[in-house]
């Protein structure tokens, strides 16, 4: 039997590797991040109105729903692997993917979110995948993020290293399609919006897998 202390030693040993990674991989690329942060956001509830000394109506009293992520690049990668070693690479080490790169990926709202029946009040919440062939979950989590690299740090999570299932708020099956063409940097996006709700949604490759969701009240 593996003791804690042990098996705790191999997750900081991980976690270590995974930075050193990420410092030889920003040097690789002369000192630009080699996996950008990006952002996708939407405002629903919100209405155009004509505003004095402004030309065109203006879009206001709209709620924000955004998600921030690192945006890997393919560089020509087996992305998901097969069979016994589906998903490995992209955990590299972690439980579950963080569905993006370094940092965690975040989900910020300003109104609530009906996912699978499980409401996300507002507020600023985790996202990470458990990938499985052809059977993807979506999780929304209250773990925090860390500002900074600590491994020493238990409350807080980098990436998805030390991610546990006992902050999940909402699970939720992703529904997988195959697109027309290949997605060479990871892309999270709000797609088929209304004011009601509409899906997240994630691409990359020649993969998508999105979510429906409706705003709450």
């Amino acid at each position: 039997m593996i003791s804690l202390r042990t098996d705790m030693k191999a997750t900081l040993i991980a976690v270590g590797i995974a930075a050193m990674a990420l410092t030889a991989g920003v040097l690789a690329q002369g000192g630009r991040d080699a996996s950008p942060p990006g952002t996708a956001a939407t405002q629903v509830g919100g209405h155009y109105q004509q505003v004095a000394g402004i030309v065109g109506p203006v879009y206001t009293s709209g709620k924000w729903i955004e998600i921030t992520s690192g945006r890997p690049i393919k560089h020509g990668r087996d992305l998901w692997g097969s069979g016994a070693d589906y998903g490995k690479m992209l955990n590299s080490g972690a439980p579950v993917w963080r569905a993006g790169a370094n940092v965690t990926t975040q989900l910020k709202t300003e109104v609530p979110l009906v996912i699978n029946g499980k409401t996300a009040a507002p507020g600023t919440y985790t996202m990470f995948i458990d990938l499985k062939p052809n059977k993807w979950t979506l999780i929304v989590s209250n773990w925090k993020v860390q500002t900074h690299h600590d491994p020493k740090n238990t409350t807080e999570i980098w990436g998805a290293f030390g991610y546990t299932p006992d902050k999940d708020v909402v699970r939720a099956p992703l529904t997988m399609s195959t697109l027309p063409w290949s997605v060479d940097q990871l892309t999270w996006e709000f797609t088929d919006m209304t004011d009601a709700g509409g899906e997240i949604t994630i691409m990359w490759d020649k993969t998508a897998a999105s979510v429906p969701f409706k705003v709450g009240r």
